[in-house]
């Protein structure tokens, strides 16, 4: 490929709009342009990019036993009132009608038309286990795109679902697809994690995202940095201290603290560790008669020590509270506490509520909480003496750096990551929704166990610079670099000499399979290589008259700080050696 012939289009700034790093280098390297808010035109060289992604997911899905399909974008609002998905879906699903007034969905993913092709195909045992797959565009009506690529409306993805007459079946579908997306995933060259993560309303274990580490991440990842351990923050669990709870040494005291509302400007008044504190939280629930009315409410006080914070994933799980709650309103709070948000606590309440310390709180001595009048707390609460023991012990908060690590094999420690993949064990939730069964051994109907598998196709681009930048521009591994090396000839429109040994080497490197660019634009060589840095094309051989007359090219990596100088006799087999071809 010669430059002159493809399209490079680079910009000196980036759009007053792009803020993180990778929308700023997407859009200034030309590899996407936007056309509307959350969608994009993929440009040439960020087609290029794509196109590698998709080819390493297609060969490793069929590598694992997975067929490939296509589905459509536009899916009848049938099916999905079958799962009841098309009226429990927010306004992130776009729901259009065709000329005849019917209803569609512009699909953000495709469980329900793969039940409906199973339900339909699928008629034995026999025909068990199938996986079927897409490398397809998906639509989310994003409230607030935002971040180019990372979270657009309009996006690529491979979305893969298992099919298998039991549960067993579905565990090893489960396991197949979870070591592919390991291969997958070391052949991009990033440096990523595979994080339990949590199943939801499904249950279970078998669920874990792949998540691409970056320091701009919007996702807290726990591991332990002396095992394999690794999940996501809602699936990390707090450990209940060690030990037992310490005996009281302090009497109850009301404590004056004048306009201080949060725990940690009480400690800071008192004088004392934030970790002496107690937060209260005050949820409710709501149970509704068969009209939907509200007929009760039960409001709950949550507990957690005041430098930790609430785990909504881990409170809807709680006994009484995993059918869905709610905060309270001013108004419950003001009925059952006597007193506005700020000096709540659990000792002198007017009416009952249920309360639900978390572990670490459980076992805590001599704790500080809100006294339920404004600008005062109480210090030196001890559970049995001053209250009663909470209706409910659990795991209630977000872990931190230092916990014990749920394995019992060291601390753990948080970094950021980006997900760009996930494995989810589905079970029956689909297939028993649409009646999708196959005749068992036993000449019986039953229901696919299911399980599905994703990962976004044009989000792992912009993942994959998060990670891999400079200030110059984008480093791309090499799998998935738009090119993987560069020729810039200095003077190639002056130099006989320079543009006969360019095209040679050129063609020598295409030859042997190397995706190579040869720039004959005629740059400048500050623009020639500014552009290019910028793309981030990993590879990069300079040609110039001096050099050839010295029987020398230079060549240098993208994250080399300087240039090697390499014998012009010997740079074919110098650039194969660093490509590893």
């Amino acid at each position: 490929m010669k430059a002159s012939q493809f399209f490079v289009s680079t910009l000196k700034e980036a759009p007053a709009d792009a803020e993180v790093v990778s929308h700023k280098l997407m859009m200034r390297a030309g590899l996407i342009k936007k056309l509307g808010a959350g969608i994009y035109n993929y440009m040439p060289m960020g087609l290029r990019v794509i196109r590698k992604v998709e080819a390493i997911v297609r060969e490793e899905m069929n590598r694992a036993g997975a067929v490939e399909c296509t589905m459509p974008v536009v899916q009848p609002a049938e099916l999905w009132q079958e799962t009841g998905r098309f009226e429990k879906m927010g306004p992130e699903l776009l729901r259009i009608q065709d000329r005849h007034g019917r209803d569609f969905v512009i699909q953000p993913t495709s469980e329900e038309v793969v039940t409906d092709i199973a339900r339909q195909e699928l008629r034995s045992y026999k025909q068990l286990p199938k996986n079927l797959y897409q490398i397809q565009t998906k639509f989310r009506d994003e409230r607030r795109p935002r971040f180019g690529l990372m979270r657009g409306r309009e996006f690529i993805m491979k979305d893969a679902y298992s099919f298998d007459r039991d549960q067993a079946g579905a565990k090893a579908s489960y396991q197949v697809m979870a070591q592919a997306y390991r291969r997958i995933f070391d052949r991009f060259g990033l440096r990523y994690r595979a994080v339990a993560a949590d199943s939801g309303a499904i249950g279970g274990d078998l669920s874990e995202e792949f998540q691409v580490i970056a320091a701009t991440g919007e996702d807290a990842i726990v591991y332990c940095p002396a095992s394999d351990y690794a999940a996501n923050m809602e699936k990390a669990e707090a450990l209940a201290p060690a030990g037992p709870r310490p005996a009281a040494s302090q009497p109850q005291a009301l404590t004056p603290t004048p306009g201080k509302s949060t725990c940690a400007d009480v400690a800071a008044l008192l004088g004392v560790p934030l970790a002496t504190t107690v937060k209260s939280l005050v949820l409710a629930t709501d149970q509704a008669n068969e009209s939907g009315e509200i007929v009760k409410s039960q409001v709950w006080l949550l507990l957690l020590r005041g430098d930790h914070d609430m785990n909504e994933v881990k409170v809807s799980k709680v006994p009484g509270l995993d059918a869905g709650f709610r905060f309270a309103t001013l108004a419950e709070i003001e009925e059952h506490f006597g007193c506005k948000p700020g000096y709540l606590g659990p000792l002198g309440l007017k009416k009952p509520v249920k309360t639900v310390a978390d572990r670490e709180v459980a076992v805590m001595a001599d704790w500080i909480c809100g006294a339920n009048q404004e600008d005062h707390h109480i210090t030196g609460v001890n559970w049995g003496r001053d209250l009663p023991e909470p209706d409910l012990v659990a795991d209630l908060r977000n872990v931190v750096a230092g916990d014990p690590s749920p394995d019992g094999k060291g601390e753990l420690a948080i970094e950021r990551g980006i997900e760009v993949g996930h494995v989810f064990y589905l079970g029956t939730k689909y297939s028993k929704a649409m009646n999708a069964t196959f005749l068992g051994e036993d000449g019986k109907p039953a229901f696919f166990e299911m399980g599905c598998y994703g990962i976004g196709v044009t989000r792992l681009p912009a993942a994959a610079i998060e990670q891999n930048h400079d200030e110059r521009g984008i480093i791309w591994p090499d799998a998935i670099a738009p090119f993987t090396v560069v020729l810039c000839p200095i003077g190639m429109d002056r130099s006989d000499e320079v543009k006969a040994a360019a095209e040679k080497l050129h063609a020598e490197l295409l030859t042997a399979g190397v995706d190579v660019l040869l720039d004959d634009r005629g740059e400048r060589p500050g623009a020639m290589f500014a552009d290019w840095e910028l793309i981030g094309v990993p590879h990069r051989v300079v040609l110039s008259d001096r050099g050839l007359k010295e029987g020398q090219v230079e060549y240098q990596h993208r994250r080399d700080a300087g240039a090697t100088k390499v014998a012009v006799g010997e740079v074919f087999d110098y650039v194969k050696n660093r490509l590893k071809v």
